[in-house]
């Protein structure tokens, strides 16, 4: 498995950005699909984005569409998410997931690794 760290989260007013960072272990990174999710207060924990393993491809959640960017540098073991246009309803831990898989998936079971979360709170 690898082993993820999470940054950037943080205070915001609505309508700000944030970039969030999740920095991987070992020397594997580029064989993993990366993908976002989030968790709010009192709900489930969602899919936010997914990159493949070239960064090639991605993918959203229709309710960041448009306004997340997931991206990855593999020369630096790490995968990125750049949040703008932020809303009070994106308020949520943040969490970065690894699958070791060629394919792309977005269910929260088919990730090997996680993070231990980063807070993101939007203001109104």
């Amino acid at each position: 498995q690898v082993q993820l760290v999470e940054s950037g989260g943080g205070l915001v007013q609505a309508g700000g950005s944030l970039r969030l960072s999740c920095a991987a272990s070992g020397r594997t990174f580029s064989t993993y699909i990366m993908g976002w999710f989030r968790q709010a207060p009192g709900k489930e924990r969602e899919f936010v984005a997914a990159i493949t393993r070239s960064g090639g491809n991605t993918f959203y959640a229709d309710s960041v569409k448009g306004r997340f960017t997931i991206s990855r540098d593999n020369a630096k073991n790490t995968v990125y998410l750049q949040m703008n246009s932020l809303k009070p309803d994106d308020t949520a831990v943040y969490y970065c997931a690894a699958r070791a898989s060629f394919w792309v998936a977005t269910g929260q079971a088919d990730f090997d690794s996680w993070g231990q979360g980063t807070q993101v709170t939007v203001s109104s």
